[in-house]
């Protein structure tokens, strides 16, 4: 087999279990934290926020410094170096005996973390041309179906096998991860001594800073609302439905409806953005996405709250694509990878703040005002970006038409 297929494989894998590790906890966490003695619901509810975002945040502060350290040293020892250590702290997980060191170490997976960033640059250097457009494509769907699949899988695992099993069974995966890292992946690694720019002087060449702050500011609001109902969705179904079994299952199938959707969407609303340009599909689906969450306040069954998220899914699709091509656009091509990795930190603090938003919320006006509040979050920056992009680059195509 080639150096580049099997390295495709196991990162494949690697990736894969890395997205399930770090989605199929929302269920699990706020079920965990009652275990560990919180029996508030209210509390159960900022403190899952505070657990699941806290991963995050910190993720967006360690990302650009694994980064650095891959162009020094190479890139598989960064997989290796993130697959043990959240192979690790991942099973730790199930050995804690309060809330707080639970905390403690979601903060420390948020440090360790950088495996797909890793994955995705060993691929791309190590391919060559005339199959790395195979090779990128067919990695990306890893992250996707383990960010669907987690949800689900760990709802299942914590009915069928316990709650702290949850934690066992994805260290184990992560283990194996390390040892097929270890013993397959191959990199030709040659250090380039090159100047590091600083942050300033990358800011300071990019062309569109308003256009391009606004985006950032589109996809931290879109993070926001898709993750600010993590820390309430367990608790909310529990409510929703009439029996208290299956619960962990109901609300991981939840959770993936929206992701199925995402996925079913975005390859169809990216290549409408090529047609009709991207500042339509954005300004559309955020009005979509921002009314979908109106009718999720009210709902009376769980089956009634997965049918909307998939919908919301359906418009959220349309986004995420949508803010890359536009990026993409406006950015340089010597300046684009940094810029996008800008977009991913706002992109990651927005899951923070939509996790703690959510319960905050949640513990003070009650769970069915989470989704108003973040309903009014999508709307105006709707409204942000109709003044900003919209009109802007639609006077563009009119005097360019003209």
């Amino acid at each position: 087999m080639p150096v580049w297929k099997r390295n495709l494989i196991v990162c494949w894998f690697g990736m894969f279990v890395t997205g399930v590790g770090m989605s199929q906890l929302a269920p699990v966490l706020p079920l965990y934290i009652q275990q560990l003695g919180v029996d508030n619901a209210d509390s159960v509810a900022q403190l899952s926020g505070l657990a699941f975002g806290i991963t995050y945040i910190i993720s967006a502060i360690f990302s650009p410094i694994w980064g650095m350290a891959a162009d020094k040293v190479g890139r598989k020892p960064m997989l290796l170096r993130a697959s043990l250590g959240m192979a690790l702290i991942i099973g730790c997980m199930g050995f804690a005996q309060h809330v707080y060191v639970l905390i403690g170490l979601r903060l420390l997976q948020g440090a360790v973390t950088g495996y797909g960033t890793a994955c995705t640059t060993l691929i791309a250097t190590q391919t060559d041309k005339e199959h790395a457009g195979y090779a990128l494509g067919t990695l990306s769907t890893a992250n996707i179906a383990g960010s669907l699949l987690g949800p689900t899988i760990g709802g299942f695992i914590a009915e069928n096998l316990g709650v702290q099993n949850t934690f066992f069974v994805t260290g184990i995966l992560m283990l194996i991860a390390f040892a097929l890292t270890l013993g397959f992946v191959k990199e030709s690694f040659t250090r380039e001594h090159k100047k590091t720019l600083r942050m300033k002087e990358i800011w300071g060449s990019v062309p569109q800073k308003s256009l391009t702050l606004t985006l950032f500011v589109t996809f931290f609001i879109l993070s926001v609302a898709l993750y600010s109902i993590e820390p309430i969705m367990t608790v909310y179904v529990t409510q929703l439905s009439r029996t208290a079994s299956h619960v962990a299952l109901i609300a991981g199938l939840t959770f993936s409806a929206s992701g199925l959707a995402n996925i079913m969407a975005a390859p169809r609303l990216g290549r409408l953005s090529d047609r009709i340009g991207a500042h339509k599909v954005i300004l559309f689906a955020l009005i979509a996405a921002g009314l979908i969450f109106i009718p999720q306040a009210f709902v009376r069954s769980p089956w009634e709250l997965m049918g909307l998220r998939f919908l919301l899914g359906l418009a959220a699709g349309g986004l995420v694509p949508s803010v890359s091509i536009m990026v993409k656009k406006i950015t340089p091509a010597a300046l684009t990878g940094r810029v996008f990795g800008l977009n991913m930190s706002a992109g990651y603090l927005g899951v923070f703040g939509g996790s703690v938003l959510g319960g905050q919320v949640a513990a003070a006006f009650g769970m069915r005002y989470v989704f108003i509040v973040t309903s009014g979050l999508l709307l105006i920056n709707a409204a942000l970006v109709y003044f900003k992009v919209y009109r802007k680059l639609n006077a563009i195509s009119l005097a360019a038409a003209e």
